[in-house]
């Protein structure tokens, strides 16, 4: 199929406000691609290329070359190329990717050119999110949504899934489960007020320390190990302490879920920046491993020698967990049905240097993908996850590093509403960084304002918020601070407007505060 084609069909998508019409339109193009190149048509409409980044930043993009009078390119030469792309690695490999990029861009028309930058450069907004693409996929196959979103939170790939669906019908849904060796996306949790509201919301439930780490998925079979990531990333080369543990548990084959997390001899927590920075070193040396080992805390067993446990309520995913891994490697846990137990749990798991505790339902299944009501976390402090949309040029001491951000919570329309600035919370490492990376992520500027694309996500402690007529959202933050910068986080895991509304309106519940993995 021509490119032009789901480029004409992604501007009539951005054209309607009607949910409903965006998926009759998705779906009807959908229907007529071919079903090896579903992965990419479903990307590129979905605002993002199959290979997620190709190192390439607005500079290269900012002056294409002359556009090309007609439209030849095809879905697959065009992902072809962007691969290529990603690809070049080495001495030189910035030069030959401009060169690269310009090739591709110069066999484009003017509509294509305008569409690639914006999927390369991440601002494709066209509120085509992955529930209406779900849709979408399902109408163009004639099979139920629900089997579809079910598929997609054990396969992750709804691209492949939708070519898989486009052959065999139904009977891809039907065979669809969780693999060995291949990732699922993590349940995710909500946030409480605190203990009390915890224990009212779910009553007897169990408790679990909540480890400052990195959210963790590991795979094995056999002596084959594999971890990934929250965001389905490979990352086994950089955690041999993780596969060396997996390897000396008594089974056959495993799926876990847990956090990894660098700790101080005495056993408290190191800051999130060294284990984000251990985990960051895609072959860490010897040195690096002595020095900032990574320990696991694993909380949730997924599947255990042949046998599926996602729809098991979790006091029984417990007991598996129990009996397959020992106390060392597992999170701390008990269950309680009173206010004042859960408390002290929190209490103690704070005093020990961690974020807080975790409270989880009895009988709930592994909702994979999912923000159920069955997983709550609860931290002294209300945190948020937002979207830096743009920074300001310091002043005194901080002139010539960009200080004041600009933060944004994902809306409805599938982009970032603004809710307020700040500069507090910043070291001077973490100024030097921020500079530099958002620089590099740069789209424009006005006056002394440096606007980004939204990419990077940072944590913020807030004091509350307040109504505000300065914002579009009628709010805004009240003090906020930064606490770190969240690299293992993409922007569609930020929070939203409604979460920072119901914190504004005195409700704990809902998303506000991100996954529940650190």
């Amino acid at each position: 199929m021509l490119l032009s084609e789901v480029v004409a069909r992604s501007a009539e998508v951005a054209a309607t406000s009607s949910r409903t019409a965006k998926v009759r339109l998705l779906a009807e193009l959908l229907a007529r691609v071919p079903p090896e190149e579903l992965p990419v048509a479903v990307a590129f409409l979905s605002g993002r290329l199959v290979q997620r980044q190709i190192g390439v930043g607005w500079a290269t993009l900012a002056e294409p070359p002359p556009p090309a009078a007609t439209a030849s390119l095809t879905l697959t030469e065009t992902d072809a190329r962007l691969a290529s792309v990603g690809a070049l690695a080495g001495a030189g490999s910035a030069g030959a990717r401009r060169g690269a990029v310009a090739d591709l861009l110069g066999r484009a028309t003017a509509a294509e050119q305008a569409f690639l930058r914006r999927v390369m450069a991440g601002e494709l907004r066209q509120g085509a999110q992955e529930g209406v693409m779900v849709d979408a996929v399902a109408r163009a196959a004639g099979v139920e949504p629900a089997g579809v979103r079910r598929a997609l939170m054990l396969g992750g790939d709804l691209g492949a899934l939708a070519a898989d669906v486009r052959r065999r019908g139904v009977a891809a849904l039907d065979a669809a489960g969780l693999r060995v060796g291949r990732p699922v996306l993590p349940m995710l949790a909500g946030t409480a007020a605190d203990a009390h509201d915890a224990v009212a919301r779910l009553g007897p439930c169990a408790v679990e320390w909540k480890v400052d780490g990195v959210r963790v998925q590991i795979h094995r079979e056999g002596d084959d190990v594999a971890v990934f990531t929250r965001t389905l990333d490979d990352v086994t080369a950089r955690m041999p302490e993780v596969v060396d543990l997996a390897r000396t548990l008594d089974v056959r084959a495993a799926v876990l879920d847990g956090e990894a997390i660098a700790l101080r001899p005495d056993g408290r927590p190191r800051p999130f920046q060294e284990t984000a920075s251990r985990v960051g070193r895609r072959a860490p040396r010897a040195e690096e491993l002595a020095r900032s080992p990574l320990t696991l805390f694993a909380f949730d067993l997924l599947h255990l020698d042949g046998r599926d446990l996602l729809d098991l309520p979790g006091r029984a995913r417990d007991e598996a967990l129990t009996a397959a891994v020992p106390p060392a490697v597992r999170v701390p846990r008990r269950e309680v049905d009173d206010e004042a137990a859960a408390a002290a749990f929190l209490a103690d798991a704070v005093a020990r240097g961690h974020e807080g505790m975790m409270a989880k339902g009895l009988d709930a299944p592994y909702q994979a993908g999912a923000r159920g009501a069955a997983w709550l976390k609860v931290k002294p402090r209300h945190t948020l996850d937002l979207v830096v949309l743009a920074a300001e040029w310091g002043h005194g001491r901080r002139t010539g590093r960009l200080s004041n951000i600009h933060l944004g919570a994902r809306d409805e329309a599938g982009g970032f509403t603004m809710l307020g600035k700040t500069f507090k919370g910043m070291t001077d490492e973490v100024l030097e960084w921020q500079t530099a990376r958002l620089l590099a992520l740069e789209t424009g500027r006005r006056g002394h304002e440096v606007h980004v694309r939204p990419e990077l996500v940072v944590e913020v402690a807030i004091d509350g918020v307040q109504t505000s007529s300065r914002y579009p959202a009628g709010m805004a933050l009240r003090f906020a601070r930064v606490l770190r910068y969240r690299p293992d986080k993409s922007p569609e895991q930020a929070d939203t407007v409604e979460a920072v509304r119901m914190i504004q309106r005195g409700h704990a519940g809902g998303t506000a505060g991100g996954d529940g993995d650190g």
